[in-house]
């Protein structure tokens, strides 16, 4: 029997033992930060070579220019002209889903005109360049590029560039065929903290990007963290995540293998099921033990859940739906009747998945909202990337005479109450004189 952590809401301690499942270790180890630390400096100082020499060493490459690390486009068009022809149509009608869906985020821009003639608003413009860190390998997400590039290209971004590593010169023809569906512009076939660098600083072949986006490792996901501040990023990702909440009339095969979704990414993702059916609990547990030894995952399975996992007994709904907004989980099921109806009294989650059917893998590949999603309780305020995270908003503001003079009087007070007498001064010329 899997050794699964079990929490009961009526313990008095139960928050507390509730916060110790859901701990997760997210600083900085100090060995990796060195190493990303000198990696950054170097590649900011040399560019192109020193990404060069890291692309051979970390993935086994002998490319002696940098040059050779760039696809171009006709390669991902071929790469797309390869595939199994069912994984096209997949890769398509998921792309048109994630479009669709983006089109509906995009920021307008707006203003207004006061009284006196003072126009107030506010411009939109997407950012000139984006960067796109994939995985590469064994590691291949390709639902990961259209999750990136597509909002970036629905906001407006002329360019979208992509690193992605490829060890041993191993190329995945899915995640190309995915760029060339994405509309991605351009592709270096490099990664790890290097790619990072390249692209946060710029080099001679590999332009400086506005905003890093993608999932990568914890070298990756280090230096993206050193790198903020000279370039925006998505976010800091904690290890993937599922908190299902059951009323105890869903299949529980299907809870199940709603769980091991998530465990199956790796050993330190999280899955939690909330239930006030302490016998359909059991059912659950049943099919976790039978369903496992299907898994061609089950190892990691095993570990996630034996190690961060919880199954968690409530009373009833209402205690259900204060667990869930205390964990504010990444992604949140609620296998309920009238889930829509209990969906509005969630306010932390990174992305609801409402109904019995709506199982949380068809928003990592096709339902339409983005997959990145904010982990670890960040949803307490964080989003999911979107058509915004490529967007900037900039105020407008443009005074008439009158406006000028009666906004002056009242910055003129404000201005030398801080001790800023320029700015009280610069306020003042405008006002009118009586």
């Amino acid at each position: 029997m899997l050794n699964i952590t079990s929490l009961n809401y009526s313990d008095a301690d139960f928050y507390k033992q509730l916060d110790q499942v859901l701990a997760w270790d997210a600083s900085i180890d100090g060995d990796i930060a060195k190493i990303v630390a000198d990696i950054l400096n170097d590649v900011k100082q040399r560019g192109d070579a020193a990404v060069l020499e890291y692309t051979n060493k970390f993935d086994r490459m002998s490319l002696s220019d940098a040059s050779e690390y760039e696809l171009n486009k006709s390669q991902l068009q071929q790469a797309l002209a390869s595939i199994d022809p069912a994984q096209r149509e997949a890769l398509e009608l998921a792309a048109e889903r994630v479009r669709h869906y983006a089109e509906h985020q995009k920021v307008e821009a707006w203003s207004f005109t006061e009284a006196d003639g003072t126009v107030l608003g506010q411009s939109v413009n997407a950012m000139d360049r984006v960067g796109l860190y994939v995985p590469g390998g064994k590691a291949a997400y390709p639902s990961s590029v259209l999750m990136n590039a597509i909002p970036a290209k629905v906001a407006g971004v002329p360019e979208l560039i992509m690193v992605v590593p490829t060890p041993d010169g191993e190329v995945n023809q899915l995640v190309m065929a995915a760029a060339a569906v994405a509309g991605v512009d351009r592709v270096f076939t490099i990664g790890g903290a290097q790619a990072v660098a390249a692209l946060a600083y710029g080099t001679e072949t590999i332009p400086k990007v506005d905003k890093i986006t993608g999932p990568g490792n914890s070298f990756v996901a280090t230096a993206k963290r050193m790198v903020f501040g000279v370039v925006g990023i998505d976010m800091i990702a904690g290890p993937s995540e599922i908190l299902v909440v059951c009323d105890g009339k869903t299949n529980p095969d299907w809870i199940a293998m709603d769980l091991f979704s998530q465990a199956e990414h790796d050993e330190e993702a999280q899955s939690i099921l909330v239930c006030p059916d302490a016998d359909f609990i059991e059912q659950v547990k049943q099919s976790i033990e039978r369903l496992l030894e299907e898994m061609p995952r089950k190892d990691i399975i095993k570990t996630s859940l034996e190690d961060r996992a919880a199954i968690i007994t409530v009373a009833d709904m209402e205690q259900a739906i204060e667990v869930a907004n205390h964990i504010a989980p990444e992604h949140l099921e609620l296998s309920v009747d009238d889930a829509e109806s209990w969906a509005q009294k969630i306010r932390h989650a990174g992305a609801i998945f409402m109904g019995r059917y709506t199982a949380e893998a068809l928003g990592d590949y096709c339902a339409g909202p983005n997959h990145v999603l904010p982990t670890s309780g960040t949803a307490r305020f964080s989003s999911p990337l979107g058509v915004y995270d490529f967007q900037k908003r900039t105020s407008l503001i443009g005074c008439s005479a009158q406006g000028a003079s009666e906004l002056g009087k009242t910055a003129s007070v404000l201005a030398h109450g801080e001790g800023l007498t320029a700015h009280a001064r610069s306020a003042e010329y405008r006002i009118k004189k009586s």
